[in-house]
């Protein structure tokens, strides 16, 4: 709902094992207009324990907002996907398709999971920075967001 971003940080949970991709997004989500907080999963398996709260995930919080990378190490980022809108507990969660792929057969397959929207990384660093802080725009000023604290 609009009014949680008065009451609490947003929670963006960015699942992206490119540490350089991280430092960016974390830059660009610094310098953006919204209170946020960045939690990042490296991996499909750490990004599943996050959103299900196992073992040191215990007290991680309930994002508003997934940036998924498709291509990741332990499980991918279609699993994951299909993991998450597959559960009735995540499956209200946006998720943002933010990766390398170009390949038409990722980005019809990502729409069939259900993504909420598939944006292309850009190579140059200004680019990467300019979509992230789009995304931060897009999602958390202007969409209306579920609860998903209590859903």
């Amino acid at each position: 709902m609009a009014s949680t971003t008065a009451i609490r940080p947003i929670v963006i949970l960015l699942v992206e094992d490119n540490p350089g991709d991280v430092d960016l997004a974390r830059e660009a989500l610094d310098t953006g207009k919204l209170h946020n907080t960045l939690k990042v999963a490296r991996d499909g398996v750490e990004a599943m324990d996050f959103l299900r709260k196992k073992g040191k995930f215990s007290e991680a919080p309930r994002p508003d907002l997934i940036i998924l990378d498709l291509n990741l190490p332990k499980k991918d980022g279609r699993q994951v996907l299909a993991e998450i809108k597959d559960d009735e507990s995540l499956k209200r969660i946006p998720v943002v398709i933010l990766t390398s792929s170009r390949a038409e057969e990722d980005v019809i397959k990502t729409y069939n999971l259900h993504a909420n929207c598939y944006i292309t990384k850009p190579m140059e660093m200004q680019q990467f920075l300019q979509v992230v802080r789009s995304i931060e725009e897009f999602w958390l000023s202007i969409v209306v967001l579920p609860d998903t604290e209590n859903t």
